[in-house]
């Protein structure tokens, strides 16, 4: 198969779980939400899972991917970003903040496209220098239940170009974007002023985009499109 007919590899970060179940076995687990692969396949891609690993072979491992994607999950460590615990936020997460870091960093530096959702924005923007308001309410009404809500794209930017209109999407987090970091630019904004998106806005700095929601447990494949258009071997 010539790389023009080749489907863009994907690699997507995952949880780390002391504890899951399934049939007779309770294990710990490297798990990913279904609807992450999904959205991954659907696009056209080939979703491939990235669990926590030694950081230091982060590079390698985006060296033999196409594009990369920074899933949701817990709560940033404070410390990254150099602030004190707010009572609410969850536990540290150290083995996931280490790698995923380490994995934007690989990803920024080879201009390999990358896109982080939820908890992967937020560590797109710390990891960047930026800072993240620990609590806010009305974005995670209910314990396990997506809510919605919508988000207004910023003209002229990448996100604009995926998805050019408001559009209403699945959202969950009770932690937002502060202040933006090194060379991040606000993409998108949901009603209440929450900084909904963020993208590298220089030029020449690849496709890089993070969006607060959960494009996975949606129908819209805009911004998942993009990303995988953008991996293309092909270079499309």
């Amino acid at each position: 198969m010539t790389n023009a007919g080749r489907r863009p590899l994907i690699g997507v970060s995952t949880y780390l779980e002391a504890g899951a179940r399934w049939g007779a076995w309770e294990l710990p687990a490297a798990l990913l939400p279904a609807g992450y692969p999904r959205l991954v396949q659907r696009a056209g891609g080939i979703a491939a899972m990235l669990p926590p690993d030694d950081p230091a072979h982060a590079a390698a491992t985006v060296a033999r991917l196409d594009g990369v994607v920074i899933a949701g999950g817990p709560d940033v460590d404070p410390a990254r970003y150099g602030a004190e615990r707010d009572p609410r936020t969850g536990p540290a997460a150290e083995a996931r903040d280490a790698w995923e870091l380490a994995l934007i960093e690989a990803a920024l530096a080879s201009g390999t496209p990358l896109l982080g959702i939820c908890r992967g924005m937020q560590l797109l923007n710390v990891s960047l220098g930026g800072t993240l308001v620990q609590h806010i309410d009305g974005h995670a009404v209910t314990p396990g239940v997506f809510g919605r809500h919508s988000v207004k794209p910023v003209p002229g930017t990448l996100y604009a170009e995926a998805v050019p209109e408001e559009t209403s999407v699945p959202t969950f987090h009770h932690q937002a974007v502060d202040r933006l970091g090194r060379g991040l630019v606000a993409s998108a904004y949901a009603e209440d002023g929450t900084v909904e998106a963020v993208e590298v806005a220089e030029s020449g700095a690849g496709w890089v985009l993070g969006v607060q929601w959960h494009p996975e447990m949606g129908e819209d494949l805009r911004v998942m499109d993009a990303l995988v258009g953008h991996s293309s071997p092909s270079g499309v």
